[in-house]
């Protein structure tokens, strides 16, 4: 027996140590959603029960930030985990489909392809049109969703199929925010056996204004037309994301899949945008422009039994952070020849590592800007926003700690700051590339 009793830590010792298998990934996104307009913000008139509970089941994210405060810059900075202005992708590619996200920038779906996952996009896509910028081109192995902007709720006679399956007409005749509930339940099915990435980009709550019947008639209390639309609207997404995350927990993936949520920028309520009947308050501002309005926006993280539940984080931290996250989750160390500008929110969100993920934030949006430094912020921003007509303003300085609502300017005040603010943001917009298409700053 004495040799057995020698032999057996060795081989205990060589043998395979069990892992927990690597995490789903789950990216939610919202369009235009206006700041106010969920429960976990104090929203009163539109519920959003499933929403409210991924809070609960997660961490709130009280300073979350997106890159850009138009749709598809947004959507290259989560897909690269990257400033989207380092490689021109400062606007939305309008002038056809041979404009996209550049392919030099990888996805984060070809980061956890490579690593093993299946993984697959049901929404709204927005990085080009053109066969090369295609979802499956750019790491998806499956898609179910419109290449463009923007796309009607419902079946629209006498126009060509623009809802695809792949690179094919889906012929589909389901309420739009519905079918991309039923693929992102279908895509959980098919691949519960595997790690998966879901990328899940609704086009709700992004003009134009469509709603059902039954939806509408819950709110028939709201008295103002488009924003009960607005919130038929929000509420047709939330009962989807539900029903993702029931699936998620009847296959008993709940405890192994991180889940995130952010709108792709503010609503838009500014004069001379198409406005949807979203609110910002408390923030001032809109989608279009570099004020918290137009940046600041709903964000969430849950991951079961690694993040805490119901937690309030009030560092800020921003939407590039999302695909760094995931990469690490997913176990895939991130190379310095990405140079991602995104970083692991674990560590901080479990409060493992102590600080700010981010000193410093960066907007540039063509003759708008902003920096956040800590809790201080220099912007210039359209005018408009003032209620006027189109423009570009005089830098502002605001105290966000003091100044959520961005009222007080402080520049004439303390000039020494806006120095010390700007030459933070020159130094960081001399490492930008030009805009490859749209106005703005050229070099």
């Amino acid at each position: 027996m004495r040799p057995l009793l020698v032999a057996l830590p060795l081989a205990l010792a060589l043998a395979p140590v069990a892992r927990a298998a690597p995490p789903n990934v789950v990216v939610i996104v919202g369009d235009d959603m206006g700041y106010a307009d969920v429960g976990f913000h104090g929203c009163k008139d539109i519920p959003t029960p499933n929403l409210d509970a991924l809070a609960r089941s997660g961490v709130r994210c009280t300073n979350g930030y997106v890159s850009g405060p138009y749709c598809s810059p947004t959507r290259a900075g989560l897909m690269t985990g990257r400033y989207q202005q380092r490689f021109g992708h400062e606007f939305n590619p309008g002038g056809g489909p041979e404009l996209g996200l550049p392919l030099t920038e990888a996805t984060l779906a070809d980061r956890l392809k490579a690593a093993g996952y299946a993984t697959g996009l049901v929404g709204k896509w927005h990085l080009g049109g053109a066969d090369k910028f295609q979802p499956q081109k750019r790491g998806f192995d499956e898609f179910f969703g419109f290449l463009g902007g923007a796309h009607s709720y419902f079946p629209e006679k006498k126009q060509a199929d623009t809802i695809l399956r792949g690179t094919k007409p889906a012929g589909e005749t389901e309420y739009l925010t519905d079918a991309f509930g039923r693929e992102a339940v279908a895509f959980v099915d098919r691949h519960k056996a595997k790690p998966f990435f879901l990328y899940l980009a609704f086009n709700a709550v992004h003009t134009p204004m469509h709603a059902t019947d039954a939806r509408l008639k819950k709110f028939e209390g709201i008295k103002d037309e488009q924003r009960r639309t607005y919130a038929a609207m929000m509420a047709a997404m939330d009962e989807n994301i539900g029903k993702v995350l029931d699936k998620l927990r009847a296959e008993k993936l709940d405890g192994n899949t991180l889940v995130t949520f952010v709108s792709d920028n503010g609503g838009p309520t500014m004069k001379g945008t198409t406005t949807n009947g979203s609110v910002n308050a408390p923030l001032r501002g809109s989608k279009r422009t570099t004020l918290e309005g137009g940046v600041r926006v709903p964000f969430l993280l849950s991951w079961p039994g690694t993040l805490p539940a119901g937690k309030v984080y009030d560092h800020p931290v921003i939407q590039l952070d999302l695909n760094a996250t995931a990469l690490a989750a997913a176990g895939v160390a991130a190379k310095p020849e990405w140079k991602l500008d995104g970083v692991n929110l674990v560590p901080y969100l479990t409060g493992k590592e102590a600080g700010r993920p981010h000193e410093t934030l960066y907007w540039r949006f063509g003759q708008q800007m902003a920096v956040r430094h800590g809790d201080w912020k220099l912007v210039r921003y359209d005018t408009a926003a003032d209620g006027g007509n189109p423009g570009t303003s005089p830098q502002k300085l605001y105290n966000l700690a003091d100044d959520i609502g961005e009222k007080t300017d402080l520049a004439a005040k303390m000039p020494e700051k806006v120095k010390e603010l700007e030459a933070v943001w020159k130094k960081w917009d001399a490492e930008l590339a030009a805009p490859l298409w749209g106005g703005g700053k050229k070099k």
